[in-house]
């Protein structure tokens, strides 16, 4: 993240067309697919990551893949850029647009296409949200696995763009562990497919290309995903411990051991009062740092489990050992962790990181976190995908304070660059957006850059689709 965060020149020649460019886009798609009035543009000018707004040139709303693909066709005709947008949820500005920029929202293609258990996949439309997938198959007995905390909003057209994860995610993988196939509009108009509901397509893995791509590659708009039995049973433990390098180094011994559990969460003691206090899950107070530990399988295979991980967890100096009794209080505990960054928003402002980092280093990040967050006279509250290091710290500042934000974003910086410093990496699931986009050289050398770049350029050689994202603005080939 950078303190200022810079765009692309908006393109006069485009903004002096504004007005012809709606009505061309009037002739492609219905009245009420075209959002163009300036006060109707505000709700588009932003995501989840809101410290950067821009107001579109316009948002087209398409019903029908035949209108995605006539309105790309038409951007592309006239170098109009491009920005796809799910639900606005990111965490990265992802979909933060630009003021030359059309923005192509897929809200309106939200439906569940098939259903396949024999073959365990479903064929949804781009504007489907996680959750509804699982409701949708759960009375089968079915579900899908990655499980963002956003999953009751974020689409799974959102969810292909950024690779998103979950909390679950330890065992079952993350969005391209999950995804079969994509039904993707090029920036020409073209449609293609990829992949299907088998699970290996011959030649190049363009799936695994565009899958995490940022919408930077084409528009995904219907995607096949694997569906998943639930298992006999799931059970999550509370583990409390006096500090967060214990805990840090305990989650490194459970995974060195052997032992994948669904999902282990970290909350540092902040976080446990901020999700505490909304709620009311049933959090012990009294520890520095918490884990939710799941384990899923026949009793016999939980017990036996969590025997080992209790065992582990002893040798870490573990204050508190509590498992949940009830169905109820295990919604609650996951209720807590799932609500921890809308809790953490009623207390303060916050910037939310995305750093990951080898978990034999999970300990010294967590210290190092702290330490550098306390240098910039601020808190922060960790709260986390602990089982494969994803971490999560919530900055907390005043938004209203301009020397704040700046060092919130500064510190920021100072976090990611330390994941990669520690042997990790820049993002696990939120994205690199216009967030990471200025740390990318942090990460990768020129020649990895251009490598990448070029794949990029080879599916959109004008660099209409997502264009302020990902890439460091300078740098980059000319147009």
């Amino acid at each position: 993240m950078s303190a200022s965060i810079q765009f692309l020149k908006p393109r006069q020649d485009i903004l002096s067309r504004r007005a012809t460019i709606i009505a061309d886009l009037l002739e492609l798609l219905p009245p009420d697919c075209l959002v163009h009035e300036p006060r109707e543009l505000v709700p588009f000018e932003t995501d989840a990551f809101v410290s950067y707004r821009r107001l579109p040139l316009a948002v087209a709303l398409p019903e029908t893949t035949a209108q995605v693909s006539a309105v790309l066709k038409y951007c592309h005709r006239y170098g109009v850029p491009v920005v796809p947008r799910g639900a606005g949820t990111s965490l990265c500005g992802g979909a933060i647009p630009q003021e030359d920029a059309l923005v192509i929202g897929l809200s309106k293609m939200a439906k569940i296409l098939e259903v396949d258990l024999v073959n365990r996949c479903a064929v949804v439309q781009a504007g489907v949200t996680n959750l509804a997938i699982s409701d949708a198959v759960g009375p089968d007995g079915f579900f899908y696995a990655p499980d963002p905390s956003s999953q009751l909003a974020c689409t799974i057209g959102g969810n292909i763009g950024m690779n998103s994860g979950g909390a679950h995610c330890l065992k079952y993988g993350v969005t391209t562990n999950n995804l079969l196939g994509v039904k993707l509009v090029l920036v020409d108009g073209t449609v293609i497919e990829l992949g299907g509901k088998h699970l290996d397509a011959a030649g190049y893995d363009l799936l695994g290309l565009v899958c995490g791509s940022e919408g930077q590659l084409g528009i995904v708009i219907e995607a096949t995903v694997r569906l998943i039995a639930k298992p006999e049973g799931a059970r999550p433990v509370l583990f409390g411990f006096e500090t967060s390098e214990e805990a840090g180094a305990c989650v490194a011994d459970v995974i060195g051991a052997g032992i994948i559990p669904v999902a282990i969460e970290f909350m540092d003691k902040p976080a446990i009062e901020i999700c505490e206090a909304f709620a009311k899950a049933g959090y012990p107070l009294d520890v520095g740092a918490l884990l939710i530990v799941e384990v899923e399988g026949s009793e016999a295979e939980m017990d036996a489990m969590l025997a080992a991980i209790v065992e582990i967890a002893r040798r870490h100096g573990v204050k508190r050992v509590k498992e949940c009794q009830s169905a109820t209080e295990a919604a609650l505990i996951w209720k807590g962790r799932k609500s921890a960054f809308g809790a953490t928003g009623r207390i303060a402002d916050y910037i939310c990181m995305d750093g990951t980092v080898p978990l034999s280093q999970l300990s010294y990040v967590l210290k190092r976190t702290d330490e550098i967050v306390k240098g910039f006279g601020l808190r922060v509250a960790n709260v986390f995908h602990a089982g494969d290091g994803n971490m999560h710290p919530l900055i907390l500042f005043n938004a209203n304070d301009p020397d704040e934000a700046a060092k919130a974003e500064a510190a920021g910086n100072e976090i990611l660059k330390l994941c990669v410093d520690a042997g990790g990496c820049l993002t696990g699931e939120h994205g690199v957006g216009i967030e990471k986009r200025d740390l990318m050289r942090h990460q990768y050398s020129t020649a990895d850059l251009d490598q990448q770049m070029a794949v990029r350029a080879a599916f959109d050689p004008q660099w209409l689709l997502n264009p302020s994202k990902v890439f460091p603005l300078d740098g980059r080939p000319a147009i």
